[in-house]
């Protein structure tokens, strides 16, 4: 096997950075052609194209996305090794880009990463934005996963891989009531005002549908498309929150907020989106195999409002049963 030329690799890793043949030339001082050659023959060395042409840019390639991870851990590699000589210390870190949809629970996705938090030898990318805007980087090897509300399907163009990651039943949750007050499900809807999710969103439609089945109408005090925001209004003010109660776990942890009812039939959905790739970071096997509960930190302490009628405190109540 011959060896790997690494100053043909870095000047793919200058290219990969820059994004743009040219630029990247003149910060190393070479022609654009001579630049051009040497990542040529990289690539006739790795046997892979490491780079594809769209337009005036230049886009990696899922091999020149691996290839530039190695670079870079190549190239800190050897500035470690001036640090490890000069001042006695050493680091070696593994690289983990993860998109979140903007409107996701922060909460989740923090129970999602939490494994790696901790973890001296992982650094981790986070990149929020729409749905759209994370596929379109997921696409092109930017980011290694997309978590998401929203299932995706694939087709020929995009070899998406959709894996529900948990599913949590949607709660009603308010401000601490007094004792034996007890919530009024489904009768009280029609007499507090509600803070919701926004009409986009697969929860207010499944909750639209179930108050037209009832034959009830409900007082709007805020639609909100973010769950953070919703997070801070159900506990800022005093309306009742329709949402999963991941988005509150420490409000209902720490007292602040209570879980008033579960809703029946009402869940939300939590995706971790790939894409169909020849070389995946070990680093997603082991947050994809994390059991449900973990991600949602279900081992937390559940409130103490039954919806309806007085009854101990259940776990894993059904809807309508206090939990």
């Amino acid at each position: 096997m011959s060896r790997l030329n690494y100053h043909h690799l870095r000047y793919f890793w200058a290219v990969a950075r820059e994004g743009n043949l040219t630029r990247a030339a003149a910060q190393l001082h070479v022609s654009q052609s001579a630049l051009s050659t040497q990542i040529k023959q990289l690539e006739d060395q790795l046997g892979q194209a490491l780079f594809a042409r769209e337009g005036r840019a230049l886009q990696l390639t899922e091999a020149g996305r691996v290839a530039l991870t190695y670079a870079e851990t190549i190239f800190a590699t050897g500035n470690e090794l001036t640090s490890l000589l000069r001042d006695g210390t050493r680091r070696e870190r593994q690289v983990l880009r993860i998109g979140g949809v903007a409107t996701l629970s922060r909460n989740f996705q923090e129970n999602f990463i939490k494994p790696l938090l901790s973890r001296a030898d992982v650094a981790l990318v986070l990149q929020s934005g729409s749905l759209d805007e994370l596929l379109a980087s997921l696409s092109i090897h930017k980011l290694d996963l997309v978590l998401s509300n929203q299932r995706v399907h694939s087709d020929s163009d995009h070899p998406w891989r959709c894996h529900r990651i948990a599913r949590q039943p949607v709660s009603l949750v308010g401000k601490k009531r007094s004792r034996g007050k007890a919530f009024r499900f489904p009768q009280e809807l029609a007499e507090v005002p509600l803070l919701l999710p926004s009409r986009a969103s697969d929860i207010r439609t499944g909750f639209d549908l179930l108050c037209d089945q009832l034959g009830l109408r409900y007082q709007v005090q805020a639609e909100v498309d973010d769950m953070a925001m919703l997070r801070l209004l159900a506990r800022d003010s005093d309306s009742v929150a329709l949402l999963p109660r991941v988005v509150v776990q420490d409000e209902l942890r720490n007292g602040q907020l209570e879980e008033y009812c579960v809703v029946p039939q009402l869940h939300e959905n939590f995706y971790a989106i790939t894409v169909q790739r020849h070389f995946e970071p070990p680093l997603l096997k082991t947050l994809l195999k994390r059991p449900e509960a973990d991600v949602l930190e279900a081992g937390m302490v559940s409130s103490s409002v039954k919806a309806g009628s007085a009854g101990k405190v259940k776990s894993g109540a059904k809807p309508g049963e206090r939990r």
